[in-house]
């Protein structure tokens, strides 16, 4: 998981945890062995790399515009 969450480094990007209740967004900015440091708004969130279950780059329309309904 970490190889494949160094590809998403420096964009923004939709990562949802194991149990389905959490799903954080933010750029990512750093990946290690454990886990991956977030930043949204000016601050910045570690999550553990064993609770991550997807990682997705935020979806945007044809026009490059944030995407206001994510359905999943």
């Amino acid at each position: 998981m970490k190889e494949l969450a160094m590809r998403f480094i420096d964009k923004e990007c939709l990562i949802s945890s194991f149990d389905g209740s959490h799903q954080y967004e933010g750029v990512i900015k750093e990946v290690t062995d454990g886990a991956i440091l977030i930043e949204k708004n000016g601050n910045t969130e570690a999550l553990n790399l064993d609770f991550v279950i997807r990682i997705r780059e935020y979806p945007r329309n044809k026009n490059g515009k944030k995407k206001s309904v994510i359905l999943d």
